[in-house]
Formats: C-alpha cells, sequence, structure tokens
C-alpha cells in the first residue's frame, strides 16, 4: 500500500487516531507577498497553456512547479524542493511510495531531511479525492521528523489542480483542512501562506 492508496478520510481517523477540523479559515488573516516579474511573467503564459492542454502533467509542469520554485526562491532558498521523490517512512504502517512534491525546511538539495509541505497533484481535477493521500503523506513527514529528532511544530499540506489550492495543516494530532480554496491567479496569496508556514511565523 501506498500513499495514493489512501482512499478515505475516515480510514486515515481511524488508522492514526487523528481529529480532522474543516469548519475554519485557516489563513484569511495571512496577508500577500510581492510577486516577482518573472513568476508573474511566467504564470500569464503558462496558465493559458496548462488549461488548454488540460492534462496532470502540464498543470504540475507549468502551473505547480513554478509557484513552488519561486517559493524556495522567495526563501532565500534555505528550503530544499523535491519533486516524484521517493518517501518511504514506515512500511507497517502503508507509509511508503512517491511524493508529487515536497517542501524541507533544510536547505540541502541533496536529499530530504526536515519535511515541512506535502503537495498532491488531485487526479482528475478532483480536490477533495486528494485529501486522504495529502493526509497520509502529512503524517509520514511528522513521523519521519519525530524519528530523526527534528523538530517541527506544523506540517503543511496541499492539494492542488494546479489552477485550484486547497490548502491543510496538521498540527498536535489534528488535521485542520481550509474552509477556503485559492486560485493560481492569486500567487501573492499562495505564497504568503508558504512563507507564513515555512518561514516559522505563528498565525
Amino acid at each position: 500500500m501506498a500513499y495514493s492508496d489512501f482512499k478515505n478520510i475516515d480510514d486515515i481517523k481511524q488508522r492514526f487516531h487523528l481529529k480532522i477540523a474543516s469548519s475554519d479559515s485557516l489563513f484569511a488573516n495571512i496577508p500577500e507577498v510581492a510577486v516577482s516579474a518573472l513568476l508573474q511573467e511566467t504564470l500569464r503564459e503558462n496558465i493559458p497553456l496548462a488549461l488548454n492542454i488540460n492534462t496532470e502533467k502540464a498543470r504540475s509542469e507549468l502551473m505547480i512547479a513554478p509557484v513552488l520554485v519561486e517559493t524556495r526562491k522567495m526563501l532565500d532558498r534555505k528550503i530544499s524542493l523535491f519533486s516524484g521523490i521517493e518517501f518511504n517512512v514506515d512500511e507497517s504502517l502503508n507509509l511508503t511510495g512517491y511524493c508529487d512534491f515536497i517542501l524541507s525546511q533544510s536547505p540541502d538539495q541533496i536529499y530530504l531531511e526536515a519535511p515541512v509541505a506535502c503537495i498532491v497533484e488531485a487526479k482528475n481535477e478532483n480536490i477533495k479525492s486528494g485529501y486522504p493521500q495529502c493526509m497520509a503523506e502529512m503524517i509520514a513527514a511528522k513521523l519521519f521528523n519525530k524519528q530523526n529528532a527534528t523538530a517541527v511544530s506544523s506540517i503543511l499540506g496541499v492539494v492542488t489542480t494546479g489552477s485550484n489550492w486547497k490548502f491543510l495543516k496538521y498540527q498536535n494530532d489534528i488535521l485542520f483542512i481550509d474552509f477556503d480554496e485559492y486560485l493560481v491567479n492569486q500567487p501573492g496569496k499562495l505564497l504568503g501562506i508558504f512563507a507564513a508556514m515555512l518561514g516559522g511565523e505563528k498565525f
């Protein structure tokens, strides 16, 4: 069993003894940040192209990846970005498999340490269907950090179609699903959320 085999939120709750909360706007008060001219131009060119090609690969390469690369650049490359990485944490808990994207608190780009954000590409443009996989990856990230004695207070999760972005937060054995959904044409807000979480701000 791999992360992508998790299909049911109830299974996640029972298997890992978690509480799920989904009624709050988690990031409404997070301010937007300035978007570089490069990202603005990239998205202006890429978004219509990705939407017209309309494949998961195109959405990943043309919309998701540029936002994540900009996040790394915005944080002075003090974080690392991994794509399509194998992330085997605990086979007995079925926390194994490949992750679409992971952001790490460490600047080391050679190997993964201190994962703090797990980004899952929604299949068939269905955001909700991506929740269980994203949650499983977030749980694995928290366990990985515990095994390596890395102090990370919360894990950020994202399920995205490229055009639509839904954020999750895992903290104190509660998985929060943000009530709000954001669009790729709101890059300042997306970057603001990443900055607040990965930059160590409290909210």
